[in-house]
Protein backbone atom coordinates (compact mmCIF):
# COMPACT_ATOMS: atom_id res chain seq x y z
CA UNK A 1 0.00 0.00 0.00
CA UNK A 2 2.80 2.40 0.68
CA UNK A 3 4.38 1.92 -2.79
CA UNK A 4 1.09 2.85 -4.22
CA UNK A 5 0.69 6.17 -2.37
CA UNK A 6 4.51 6.94 -3.63
CA UNK A 7 3.39 6.15 -7.04
CA UNK A 8 0.41 8.02 -6.97
CA UNK A 9 2.32 11.26 -5.67
CA UNK A 10 4.93 11.28 -7.90
CA UNK A 11 2.55 10.73 -10.91
CA UNK A 12 0.36 13.52 -9.47
CA UNK A 13 3.64 15.74 -9.43
CA UNK A 14 4.46 14.79 -13.14
CA UNK A 15 1.56 15.63 -14.26
CA UNK A 16 1.55 19.51 -12.33
CA UNK A 17 4.75 20.08 -14.29
CA UNK A 18 3.82 18.94 -17.60
CA UNK A 19 0.71 20.96 -17.07
CA UNK A 20 2.75 24.44 -16.50
CA UNK A 21 5.21 23.61 -19.06
CA UNK A 22 2.50 23.46 -21.31
CA UNK A 23 0.83 27.48 -20.58
CA UNK A 24 4.35 28.99 -21.28
CA UNK A 25 4.15 30.33 -24.75
CA UNK A 26 7.73 31.17 -26.67
CA UNK A 27 8.05 35.36 -26.09
CA UNK A 28 6.99 37.29 -29.63
CA UNK A 29 9.61 39.27 -30.52
CA UNK A 30 7.32 41.77 -31.78
CA UNK A 31 5.14 42.37 -29.06
CA UNK A 32 8.85 42.80 -26.53
CA UNK A 33 10.06 45.40 -28.91
CA UNK A 34 7.02 47.47 -28.98
CA UNK A 35 7.09 47.63 -25.06
CA UNK A 36 10.59 49.14 -25.12
CA UNK A 37 10.63 53.02 -24.97
CA UNK A 38 12.21 54.81 -28.21
CA UNK A 39 14.54 57.30 -28.37
CA UNK A 40 13.19 60.91 -28.43
CA UNK A 41 15.32 62.58 -31.32
CA UNK A 42 14.49 65.87 -29.90
CA UNK A 43 16.34 65.24 -26.89
CA UNK A 44 19.18 63.06 -28.58
CA UNK A 45 21.82 66.45 -29.12
CA UNK A 46 21.73 66.76 -25.01
CA UNK A 47 23.53 63.60 -25.00
CA UNK A 48 26.52 64.62 -26.67
CA UNK A 49 29.27 65.80 -25.41
CA UNK A 50 29.83 69.63 -24.01
CA UNK A 51 33.35 69.23 -25.12
CA UNK A 52 32.51 69.74 -29.05
CA UNK A 53 28.85 70.48 -28.81
CA UNK A 54 26.73 72.41 -26.69
CA UNK A 55 23.67 73.32 -26.27
CA UNK A 56 22.14 77.21 -25.99
CA UNK A 57 19.75 79.74 -26.55
CA UNK A 58 22.41 82.96 -26.14
CA UNK A 59 21.83 85.05 -29.19
CA UNK A 60 23.88 84.50 -32.64
CA UNK A 61 25.59 87.00 -34.27
CA UNK A 62 27.02 88.42 -38.02
CA UNK A 63 30.48 89.10 -38.45
CA UNK A 64 31.02 92.87 -39.77
CA UNK A 65 33.29 93.74 -42.49
CA UNK A 66 35.00 96.88 -43.78
CA UNK A 67 37.99 99.41 -43.08
CA UNK A 68 38.29 100.85 -39.70
CA UNK A 69 39.96 103.67 -38.26
CA UNK A 70 40.96 103.11 -34.37
CA UNK A 71 43.04 105.42 -32.17
CA UNK A 72 45.51 103.06 -30.06
CA UNK A 73 47.02 104.23 -26.94
CA UNK A 74 50.65 103.07 -26.07
CA UNK A 75 52.22 103.95 -22.40
CA UNK A 76 56.11 105.12 -22.55
CA UNK A 77 58.04 107.54 -20.01
CA UNK A 78 60.95 109.73 -20.82
CA UNK A 79 65.00 108.64 -20.42
CA UNK A 80 68.43 110.13 -21.67
CA UNK A 81 69.64 109.93 -25.52
CA UNK A 82 72.14 107.32 -25.13
CA UNK A 83 74.03 108.92 -28.34
CA UNK A 84 74.75 112.23 -26.39
CA UNK A 85 76.78 110.33 -23.29
CA UNK A 86 80.32 110.44 -21.84
CA UNK A 87 82.09 107.62 -20.15
CA UNK A 88 84.81 108.39 -16.99
CA UNK A 89 86.83 105.55 -16.36
CA UNK A 90 90.54 104.87 -14.09
CA UNK A 91 93.48 105.70 -15.51
CA UNK A 92 95.50 104.36 -13.02
CA UNK A 93 95.05 101.47 -10.81
CA UNK A 94 94.59 102.41 -7.01
CA UNK A 95 92.26 102.93 -3.81
CA UNK A 96 89.41 105.02 -3.94
CA UNK A 97 90.00 107.44 -1.15
CA UNK A 98 87.18 109.60 -1.33
CA UNK A 99 83.81 109.15 -3.19
CA UNK A 100 81.19 111.95 -3.96
CA UNK A 101 78.59 110.45 -6.08
CA UNK A 102 76.40 108.72 -3.77
CA UNK A 103 72.97 107.47 -5.90
CA UNK A 104 72.76 107.31 -9.67
CA UNK A 105 71.67 110.49 -12.00
CA UNK A 106 73.11 112.56 -9.59
CA UNK A 107 73.46 116.00 -11.22
CA UNK A 108 76.58 117.06 -12.16
CA UNK A 109 78.71 120.03 -13.87
CA UNK A 110 81.58 120.19 -16.24
CA UNK A 111 84.78 119.96 -13.50
CA UNK A 112 83.06 118.69 -10.52
CA UNK A 113 85.27 116.93 -8.71
CA UNK A 114 83.78 113.23 -8.84
CA UNK A 115 86.16 111.22 -6.78
CA UNK A 116 90.14 111.32 -5.13
CA UNK A 117 92.01 107.86 -6.24
CA UNK A 118 95.47 107.07 -4.08
CA UNK A 119 97.55 105.43 -6.43
CA UNK A 120 101.47 104.08 -5.68
CA UNK A 121 101.97 103.91 -9.59
CA UNK A 122 101.38 107.40 -9.48
CA UNK A 123 103.59 108.51 -6.89
CA UNK A 124 106.64 106.59 -7.89
CA UNK A 125 105.83 108.93 -10.98
CA UNK A 126 105.44 112.26 -9.30
CA UNK A 127 108.92 110.97 -7.20
CA UNK A 128 110.81 110.52 -10.57
CA UNK A 129 109.28 114.23 -11.80
CA UNK A 130 111.19 115.91 -9.06
CA UNK A 131 114.00 113.46 -9.81
CA UNK A 132 114.26 114.20 -13.53
CA UNK A 133 113.74 117.91 -12.68
CA UNK A 134 116.76 118.35 -10.81
CA UNK A 135 119.13 115.53 -12.72
CA UNK A 136 118.44 115.63 -16.17
CA UNK A 137 115.97 118.81 -16.74
CA UNK A 138 116.13 117.52 -21.02
CA UNK A 139 114.14 114.48 -19.86
CA UNK A 140 111.36 117.23 -18.09
CA UNK A 141 109.06 117.34 -20.80
CA UNK A 142 108.50 113.54 -21.00
CA UNK A 143 107.75 113.19 -17.35
CA UNK A 144 105.00 115.58 -17.78
CA UNK A 145 103.29 113.94 -20.25
CA UNK A 146 103.95 110.55 -18.26
CA UNK A 147 101.89 112.06 -15.38
CA UNK A 148 99.37 113.62 -17.90
CA UNK A 149 98.41 109.86 -19.68
CA UNK A 150 97.99 108.84 -15.72
CA UNK A 151 95.62 111.26 -15.19
CA UNK A 152 97.42 114.14 -13.73
CA UNK A 153 96.04 117.95 -14.72
CA UNK A 154 99.16 120.02 -15.70
CA UNK A 155 98.52 122.72 -13.01
CA UNK A 156 98.90 119.25 -10.73
CA UNK A 157 102.16 119.12 -12.24
CA UNK A 158 103.42 122.17 -12.06
CA UNK A 159 101.84 122.49 -8.45
CA UNK A 160 104.24 119.55 -7.54
CA UNK A 161 107.32 120.84 -9.63
CA UNK A 162 106.66 123.92 -7.47
CA UNK A 163 106.56 122.85 -3.99
CA UNK A 164 108.51 119.96 -4.41
CA UNK A 165 105.35 117.94 -2.09
CA UNK A 166 103.94 114.36 -4.15
CA UNK A 167 100.18 114.21 -4.50
CA UNK A 168 99.14 111.17 -3.08
CA UNK A 169 95.35 111.99 -4.07
CA UNK A 170 94.58 112.44 -7.22
CA UNK A 171 91.19 114.19 -8.29
CA UNK A 172 88.93 113.03 -11.03
CA UNK A 173 86.29 115.70 -12.21
CA UNK A 174 83.14 115.19 -14.91
CA UNK A 175 84.06 115.75 -18.21
CA UNK A 176 80.09 117.59 -18.93
CA UNK A 177 77.24 118.44 -17.43
CA UNK A 178 74.17 116.07 -16.64
CA UNK A 179 73.47 113.17 -14.93
CA UNK A 180 75.85 110.58 -13.44
CA UNK A 181 75.28 106.93 -13.82
CA UNK A 182 77.60 103.91 -12.64
CA UNK A 183 78.41 101.79 -15.45
CA UNK A 184 77.46 98.72 -14.24
CA UNK A 185 73.72 100.17 -13.55
CA UNK A 186 74.01 101.93 -16.96
CA UNK A 187 74.76 98.43 -18.55
CA UNK A 188 71.03 96.99 -16.27
CA UNK A 189 69.41 99.93 -17.77
CA UNK A 190 69.85 99.15 -21.08
CA UNK A 191 69.78 94.98 -20.86
CA UNK A 192 66.59 95.20 -19.34
CA UNK A 193 63.75 96.89 -17.70
CA UNK A 194 60.70 95.95 -15.74
CA UNK A 195 57.05 95.48 -17.12
CA UNK A 196 55.00 98.55 -16.23
CA UNK A 197 51.29 98.63 -17.51
CA UNK A 198 50.90 99.15 -21.20
CA UNK A 199 48.61 100.48 -23.43
CA UNK A 200 44.82 99.48 -24.26
CA UNK A 201 44.51 99.65 -27.50
CA UNK A 202 46.12 96.64 -29.71
CA UNK A 203 47.24 93.63 -27.70
CA UNK A 204 46.19 90.60 -27.68
CA UNK A 205 43.25 89.30 -25.66
CA UNK A 206 44.35 87.89 -22.55
CA UNK A 207 43.43 84.02 -21.12
CA UNK A 208 39.67 84.67 -20.36
CA UNK A 209 37.97 85.05 -22.96
CA UNK A 210 39.94 88.39 -24.17
CA UNK A 211 37.66 90.88 -22.09
CA UNK A 212 41.27 93.04 -21.79
CA UNK A 213 43.74 93.21 -23.98
CA UNK A 214 47.35 91.84 -23.25
CA UNK A 215 49.86 94.42 -21.22
CA UNK A 216 52.73 95.33 -23.22
CA UNK A 217 56.26 95.97 -21.13
CA UNK A 218 56.95 99.50 -21.17
CA UNK A 219 60.17 101.31 -20.58
CA UNK A 220 60.68 102.46 -16.81
CA UNK A 221 61.57 104.98 -15.21
CA UNK A 222 65.48 105.52 -14.35
CA UNK A 223 66.14 104.64 -10.92
CA UNK A 224 67.68 107.01 -8.06
CA UNK A 225 69.62 103.74 -6.62
CA UNK A 226 72.67 103.92 -4.80
CA UNK A 227 75.82 103.68 -6.31
CA UNK A 228 77.94 100.47 -5.33
CA UNK A 229 81.54 101.69 -5.94
CA UNK A 230 82.58 102.64 -1.91
CA UNK A 231 85.11 104.40 -0.73
CA UNK A 232 88.25 102.27 0.29
CA UNK A 233 87.54 100.20 -2.71
CA UNK A 234 90.27 98.95 -5.00
CA UNK A 235 90.15 99.70 -9.17
CA UNK A 236 92.20 98.65 -11.89
CA UNK A 237 93.66 100.62 -14.85
CA UNK A 238 91.13 101.77 -17.50
CA UNK A 239 88.43 100.25 -15.65
CA UNK A 240 84.64 102.20 -16.67
CA UNK A 241 83.45 103.92 -13.78
CA UNK A 242 80.62 106.33 -14.60
CA UNK A 243 78.52 107.52 -17.52
CA UNK A 244 77.34 110.92 -17.52
CA UNK A 245 74.35 111.45 -20.01
CA UNK A 246 74.14 115.30 -21.13
CA UNK A 247 70.77 117.08 -19.80
CA UNK A 248 69.86 118.69 -23.23
CA UNK A 249 68.56 115.74 -25.18
CA UNK A 250 66.13 113.18 -23.95
CA UNK A 251 64.03 110.35 -25.54
CA UNK A 252 60.25 109.42 -25.51
CA UNK A 253 60.30 105.77 -25.43
CA UNK A 254 57.22 104.07 -26.25
CA UNK A 255 56.40 99.92 -26.03
CA UNK A 256 54.22 98.82 -28.55
CA UNK A 257 52.55 95.08 -28.74
CA UNK A 258 53.24 92.89 -31.90
CA UNK A 259 50.01 93.17 -33.89
CA UNK A 260 50.53 97.15 -33.83
CA UNK A 261 54.35 97.28 -33.89
CA UNK A 262 53.71 95.43 -37.59
CA UNK A 263 51.76 98.99 -38.42
CA UNK A 264 54.18 101.93 -37.13
CA UNK A 265 57.18 103.02 -39.16
CA UNK A 266 60.44 105.15 -38.94
CA UNK A 267 59.63 108.53 -39.42
CA UNK A 268 55.66 108.26 -38.38
CA UNK A 269 54.29 111.00 -35.86
CA UNK A 270 53.15 110.40 -32.84
CA UNK A 271 50.63 112.64 -30.49
CA UNK A 272 51.86 111.71 -27.02
CA UNK A 273 51.28 113.75 -23.51
CA UNK A 274 52.31 113.25 -20.15
CA UNK A 275 49.88 110.89 -18.58
CA UNK A 276 48.86 112.74 -15.45
CA UNK A 277 47.78 115.71 -18.14
CA UNK A 278 46.35 115.22 -20.81
CA UNK A 279 45.97 118.66 -22.10
CA UNK A 280 49.66 119.24 -22.61
CA UNK A 281 49.99 117.47 -25.83
CA UNK A 282 53.44 117.34 -28.08
CA UNK A 283 53.61 115.42 -31.42
CA UNK A 284 57.22 113.40 -32.62
CA UNK A 285 58.26 111.74 -34.82
CA UNK A 286 59.91 108.17 -34.46
CA UNK A 287 63.41 108.01 -35.09
CA UNK A 288 64.16 104.41 -34.58
CA UNK A 289 62.16 101.27 -34.20
CA UNK A 290 63.94 98.36 -31.68
CA UNK A 291 62.29 95.35 -31.63
CA UNK A 292 62.75 93.56 -28.13
CA UNK A 293 62.48 90.44 -26.50
CA UNK A 294 62.69 90.92 -22.71
CA UNK A 295 61.34 89.02 -19.28
CA UNK A 296 59.77 86.38 -21.65
CA UNK A 297 58.01 89.22 -23.45
CA UNK A 298 58.35 89.99 -27.13
CA UNK A 299 57.40 94.01 -27.86
CA UNK A 300 58.91 96.76 -29.75
CA UNK A 301 60.22 99.75 -28.62
CA UNK A 302 59.82 103.32 -30.64
CA UNK A 303 62.12 106.56 -29.80
CA UNK A 304 61.27 109.98 -30.31
CA UNK A 305 64.30 111.74 -30.15
CA UNK A 306 63.16 115.14 -28.48
CA UNK A 307 65.08 118.45 -29.58
CA UNK A 308 63.02 121.11 -27.57
CA UNK A 309 60.44 119.82 -24.48
CA UNK A 310 59.39 120.80 -21.24
CA UNK A 311 59.71 117.26 -19.46
CA UNK A 312 61.97 116.28 -17.58
CA UNK A 313 63.23 112.16 -16.72
CA UNK A 314 61.38 108.94 -15.65
CA UNK A 315 58.05 111.35 -17.01
CA UNK A 316 55.64 109.03 -17.73
CA UNK A 317 53.29 109.82 -21.59
CA UNK A 318 50.90 108.14 -23.27
CA UNK A 319 50.89 108.41 -27.38
CA UNK A 320 47.85 107.96 -29.43
CA UNK A 321 48.15 105.95 -33.13
CA UNK A 322 45.88 106.39 -35.44
CA UNK A 323 45.92 102.93 -36.85
CA UNK A 324 43.86 101.76 -40.63
CA UNK A 325 42.14 98.59 -40.16
CA UNK A 326 41.40 97.08 -44.32
CA UNK A 327 40.13 93.88 -44.56
CA UNK A 328 38.97 90.94 -43.07
CA UNK A 329 36.08 90.42 -40.67
CA UNK A 330 35.47 92.04 -36.88
CA UNK A 331 33.62 90.65 -33.79
CA UNK A 332 32.42 92.02 -30.81
CA UNK A 333 35.54 91.36 -27.83
CA UNK A 334 33.34 88.98 -26.07
CA UNK A 335 32.50 86.81 -28.88
CA UNK A 336 36.45 85.84 -28.89
CA UNK A 337 37.68 83.17 -26.55
CA UNK A 338 41.90 82.83 -25.90
CA UNK A 339 42.82 78.85 -25.68
CA UNK A 340 46.54 79.58 -24.84
CA UNK A 341 47.95 79.87 -28.12
CA UNK A 342 44.46 79.30 -30.37
CA UNK A 343 41.64 81.86 -30.70
CA UNK A 344 38.10 80.32 -30.75
CA UNK A 345 34.63 81.31 -31.71
CA UNK A 346 31.81 79.48 -30.95
CA UNK A 347 29.94 78.40 -34.59
CA UNK A 348 26.21 78.08 -34.81
CA UNK A 349 24.97 74.95 -36.37
CA UNK A 350 20.79 74.71 -36.11
CA UNK A 351 20.57 74.82 -32.59
CA UNK A 352 23.48 73.84 -31.29
CA UNK A 353 27.56 75.69 -31.35
CA UNK A 354 30.38 74.17 -32.12
CA UNK A 355 34.17 75.53 -31.40
CA UNK A 356 35.91 76.78 -34.12
CA UNK A 357 39.76 78.27 -34.40
CA UNK A 358 39.84 81.43 -35.90
CA UNK A 359 43.14 83.57 -36.50
CA UNK A 360 43.41 87.10 -35.22
CA UNK A 361 45.08 90.37 -37.13
CA UNK A 362 44.13 93.31 -35.02
CA UNK A 363 42.46 94.47 -31.89
CA UNK A 364 40.72 98.53 -31.86
CA UNK A 365 38.91 99.19 -29.13
CA UNK A 366 36.02 96.71 -28.79
CA UNK A 367 36.32 94.65 -31.62
CA UNK A 368 38.70 92.06 -32.90
CA UNK A 369 39.62 91.68 -36.33
CA UNK A 370 39.65 88.03 -37.86
CA UNK A 371 41.45 87.17 -41.28
CA UNK A 372 39.79 83.75 -41.26
CA UNK A 373 36.62 83.50 -43.57
CA UNK A 374 33.46 83.73 -41.50
CA UNK A 375 31.37 86.28 -43.59
CA UNK A 376 28.80 83.68 -43.47
CA UNK A 377 28.99 82.15 -40.12
CA UNK A 378 26.75 82.92 -37.08
CA UNK A 379 28.63 83.49 -33.96
CA UNK A 380 27.76 83.06 -30.41
CA UNK A 381 27.69 86.74 -28.88
CA UNK A 382 29.25 85.89 -25.59
CA UNK A 383 31.83 83.01 -25.92
CA UNK A 384 32.46 82.99 -22.08
CA UNK A 385 28.92 81.65 -21.60
CA UNK A 386 29.81 78.80 -23.40
CA UNK A 387 32.84 77.26 -21.70
CA UNK A 388 32.99 74.86 -19.36
CA UNK A 389 35.81 75.18 -16.51
CA UNK A 390 35.24 71.53 -16.63
CA UNK A 391 35.76 70.22 -20.09
CA UNK A 392 38.34 70.67 -22.86
CA UNK A 393 37.08 72.00 -26.17
CA UNK A 394 38.36 69.81 -28.80
CA UNK A 395 37.65 71.44 -32.27
CA UNK A 396 36.88 69.43 -35.92
CA UNK A 397 37.91 72.73 -37.67
CA UNK A 398 34.99 73.64 -39.69
CA UNK A 399 36.24 76.63 -41.08
CA UNK A 400 35.35 77.69 -44.68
Amino acid sequence: MRNSYIVNISLLLTAVLLASCGQKQPPHKGHDAHQEPAMDKSVAGLTRSVNTHIVATIPAISPESGTRIQAADVNGVITYDTRNQTSIASRIAGRIERLLIKYNYQPVKRGQLIMEIYSPDLAAAQRELLYVATASPQLLTGAKQRLQLLGMQLPQIEQVLRTGNILYRIPVYSTADGYILEKSAAVATVAGTAAAPAASGDGMSSMGGGSAPAAAPAPTAPAATPVMLREGQYISAGQPLFTIYQAESLVAEFAFPPLLAARIRQGQQLLFYPSADNNAMQTGSIGLIEPVFRNGENFTLARVYLSTHTLRPGQLLTASVPVVYTGGWWLPRKAVWKLGNQTIVFRKEKDTYLPAAVDITAEAGDMIQVSTAIGDWKVASNAAYLVDSESFIKMNNPQQ
